[in-house]
């Protein structure tokens, strides 16, 4: 099911990028769109796709057995709470002194439209995909712990990346880790891990995009992760 189904959705998703290149553009906006800063999300979600090619000789299936062989019974709950602390290092740093970005109203309301499209392509995926997990519970993919760890991993990133470079590392890190840790507790396989990395960096972005700025117009128009895309692509 998912290598039939998933195909249509890069079709549709990326074709809906194309149709509405010019009305992300919009003049209130301060991130506008830039295709290469897809690269990297989509790299992520490919890459997921890829390690399920191959049936039990998949890498996935490969690194489940792994797991099972030496990591046998282990089981923590680390991930189910770490995968907020981006969202609330993203208000933690400024009370502490740090400067974002974006004031606390627009950061508000970026970060709940980035969660409700995150978590909305999620629960689509999930429901239509209805893979088993390793463990051999339902809905494995893609991992919603890692979507949603690295949304807010992004989210600190745009905010605090420019001022202070190593938040993009400490953010991703920490959302690497969880991913991580939802493998290693028999949760999901590495392929929804990294579909799931690359979703939730997708939608964040997305709702920086389509935000409106009501509120602190005279921000400045650069996009902090610019020299990021610019040193990695």
């Amino acid at each position: 099911m998912k290598k039939i189904f998933l195909p249509l959705f890069f079709l549709f998703y990326f074709a809906g990028f194309s149709q509405q290149k010019d009305s992300l553009k919009i003049e209130n906006s301060r991130f506008n769109f830039q295709y290469k800063k897809l690269y990297v999300p989509a790299g992520l979600m490919i890459g997921g796709l890829l390690c399920d090619v191959g049936g039990n000789e998949s890498i996935e299936k490969e690194i489940v057995e792994e797991r099972t062989e030496h990591l046998f019974g282990f089981s923590n709950k680390i991930d189910d709470y770490a995968q907020f602390s981006p969202f609330v290092a993203a208000y933690a740093f400024e009370w502490f002194g740090m400067e974002p970005k974006t004031d606390w109203k627009n950061r508000t309301a970026i970060m709940a439209k980035g969660t409700v499209i995150n978590l909305g392509l999620v629960y689509f995926l999930k429901k239509s995909v209805n893979e088993i997990r390793p463990d051999g519970t339902a809905f494995s993919f893609p991992s919603g712990h890692t979507a949603n760890a690295f949304a807010g991993a992004t989210l600190l990133s745009i905010e605090y990346g420019e001022n202070y470079k190593w938040v993009p590392y400490a953010a991703y890190g920490t959302a690497f880790g969880i991913g991580i840790m939802r493998m290693v507790n028999n949760k999901h396989y590495i392929s929804d891990v990294l579909f799931g990395a690359g979703l939730g960096i997708l939608s964040m972005k997305l709702a920086y995009w389509l935000h409106q700025y009501k509120w602190n117009k005279n921000k400045t128009q650069k996009d902090p992760l610019e020299d990021i895309y610019k040193n990695d692509i």
